[in-house]
């Protein structure tokens, strides 16, 4: 098998040769995106030992942390071990390459002689995809995964060929959980951040053996700190432990159950409520309603209760009778003190540069302070 010597990055074909020497620089026009694509390849194929990323933001201003190449291909060879992936393999790459998701993505491609195929990272991928391309190994957050299912006729038939999809970056909605069930391809939710090298977890999210839990890749070792949140420590943190601020619960040395972030614990009226809970209770009574917009819970300041919980929709504001029956939905399915004191509406939500939700951002857009950096 003759081993890939290219990738394509938006239709344009680079060999390894002029990206490792940067020859082409005069001959080949390219954006912002793609230089900076290019420059983290260049590095790579140099034998570069250490890469600064920015994390996400997701929870607050991104920041820059350095990772090791040895870490990178830890985590790389994880994924490549887990999914079966073999040289000559083809993966689409539709992930922002600046942070440590898309990234992998490259690393995964060089590590494991895979054929490269990189695109922007825009909601519907497969728009994207040039003709006659047939990936094996993908990985998407949920809007594109929803947006490819509900948007190309040929999504199922494209992804069922792959021989694993990961998704992460967000919360998988029920309603989207339901749509995977119709893939045959194993769709795999993952758990990391940048300073894991990406994933270190995975939870299968369709098929017969679904489950509840995320289950820990081989050589990372997990347990809780005094407050219940997850503790790592792997190759892929240089055996270093990381303590996070997701709360788990913990059901063996290599299982969990991821329930939230320990600074989404709202105390509203002398209780104590876990924003994620509430969100999933609106994500079921969405879906109930054959609804679908992009939501988040929120926690504001409260003169009476001390913090009180908002429901903000994307899109134009429901119908009165819509939103009442949104509203009973959500009495079945949440106590008294769990339940949204108003839904605001927004008619784009803001997000950051991986794509994610900014709900600080959002609500200063609407006139609201939230006391949380998310």
């Amino acid at each position: 098998m003759i081993m890939p010597d290219s990738l394509l990055l938006n239709g344009k074909k680079f060999y390894y040769d002029e990206i490792r020497d940067y020859s082409f620089r005069n001959s080949i026009p390219i954006d912002g995106y793609e230089a900076k694509t290019l420059e983290f390849c260049r590095d790579w194929l140099n034998g570069v030992q250490e890469f600064p990323i920015l994390t996400s933001g997701s929870t607050g201003t991104p920041k820059k942390i350095n990772l090791t190449r040895q870490q990178l291909e830890a985590s790389a060879n994880k994924t490549i071990r887990l999914l079966h992936l073999q040289p000559g393999d083809t993966t689409l790459i539709c992930l922002n390459t600046e942070y440590i998701a898309g990234m992998m993505m490259l690393v995964r491609g060089f590590l494991a002689e895979l054929e490269m195929v990189v695109v922007e990272p825009v909601s519907n991928p497969l728009a994207l995809l040039p003709e006659n391309v047939q990936p094996d190994f993908a990985s998407f957050v949920p809007l594109q995964l929803q947006t490819m299912l509900q948007q190309t006729p040929a999504a199922v038939a494209v992804l069922n060929h792959m021989k694993g999809i990961l998704v992460g970056g967000a919360p998988v909605s029920p309603a989207l959980q339901q749509e995977l069930q119709q893939l045959k391809v194993p769709v795999y939710h993952t758990y990391g951040m940048t300073e894991t090298a990406s994933h270190v977890a995975v939870r299968l999210l369709n098929g017969p053996e679904a489950a509840a839990y995320y289950e820990a890749l081989p050589g990372v070792e997990i347990s809780q700190d005094s407050r219940g949140c997850l503790t790592i420590k792997a190759d892929v943190t240089n055996n270093e432990p990381i303590v996070t601020n997701d709360l788990v619960e913990l059901l063996s040395s290599t299982r969990f159950r991821w329930i939230g972030r320990a600074g989404n614990t709202v105390n509203t009226g002398g209780v104590k409520v876990q924003l994620e809970k509430v969100e999933l209770a609106v994500a079921r009574a969405l879906a109930a309603l054959e609804m679908n917009p992009r939501y988040f819970v929120a926690a504001l300041p409260d003169e009476r209760l001390g913090q009180k919980l908002v429901l903000v929709l994307e899109g134009g504001p429901l119908a009165a009778d819509e939103e009442e029956e949104l509203q009973s939905q959500l009495r079945q399915l949440l106590q008294k003190y769990e339940l949204p004191r108003a839904i605001y509406y927004s008619a784009s939500f803001s997000e950051t540069a991986t794509g994610k939700i900014s709900k600080q951002d959002t609500l200063q857009k609407l006139g609201l302070k939230s006391d949380r950096s998310s």
